[in-house]
């Protein structure tokens, strides 16, 4: 007997395998925590909020370790990957899924300091993760790392610019990486979802109202938001060695948003 795969039934795409997943406790990381764990994996919940992350990680008994972790701090991104090999005993899989955004606004009304923040959190925290975690992959000549960008970064949306323009690095970044790192054996992908039924979306449309939604879901040929559900679907399968062929693309989750 086979499912909708065409695995046995039961069968896990990654059995055995330690992630880190950034931002883990809310949206897209919780959903992404919680598909790694239904597919035999051993999580680290890595996120800001302490208390969020050791929710997601108390459903999941002990397949599910949260960390506290800032990943704009060069320390606490050490911290959360010492965890992942000194808890479960090795890195497998790198989810750099913590990020932000900002109230839509004319492009020069932003202020600095939002734009600091939103450089450190969807980039530099990129960086900072890379710079700890591919040595490791490489001692090992395997592993994956996943980014999650945005749709933002391929179709960008007006007074949305700077954020726009973090996620455009993001899908870079994942292409340059992926080159670079392929003949040590270590992939790297990025996920493109669109706003989703996630805690930020209400910063992207700058308010929340029947109205807005209708407006913004016109957009998405599918007509519903990207759930956490179909993030961790995509990252399932593309952290798995199903995907062992494919590095260096960035992956629209969208409902048809970018055609």
């Amino acid at each position: 007997m086979s499912d909708a795969r065409g695995d046995a039934v039961g069968a896990m795409r990654l059995p055995g395998k330690v992630a880190v997943v950034t931002g883990g406790g809310s949206g897209f990381g919780a959903g992404i925590v919680r598909k790694f764990v239904a597919e035999g994996a051993k999580v680290i919940v890595a996120d800001r909020n302490g208390e969020a992350a050791q929710a997601v990680a108390a459903e999941l008994g002990e397949a599910a370790l949260a960390v506290t972790a800032d990943v704009t701090r060069a320390d606490d991104v050490r911290a959360m990957l010492d965890a992942a090999e000194h808890h479960f005993g090795g890195l497998d899989i790198l989810v750099n899924n913590a990020g932000m955004g900002h109230l839509p606004q004319p492009m020069e009304e932003l202020d600095e300091a939002t734009f600091d923040r939103l450089v450190a959190l969807n980039m530099k925290a990129i960086y900072l993760a890379a710079r700890e975690a591919v040595p490791r992959f490489k001692a090992r000549k395997a592993g994956v790392i996943l980014n999650i960008a945005s749709t933002a970064g391929v179709s960008p949306r007006p007074r949305l610019t700077w954020y726009n323009a973090s996620k455009g690095w993001v899908i870079t970044a994942t292409r340059s990486m992926a080159v670079e790192l392929a003949p040590f054996g270590i992939r790297v992908v990025a996920l493109n979802p669109v706003a989703g039924e996630t805690p930020m979306l209400a910063t992207f449309m700058g308010e929340d109202t029947p109205e807005v939604r209708a407006k913004f879901l016109s957009t998405i040929p599918i007509g519903r938001f990207s759930t956490p559900e179909d993030l961790g679907n995509a990252a399932g399968f593309l952290c798995s060695d199903e995907a062992s062929m494919i590095t260096g693309v960035a992956m629209e989750v969208d409902g048809g948003r970018c055609i």
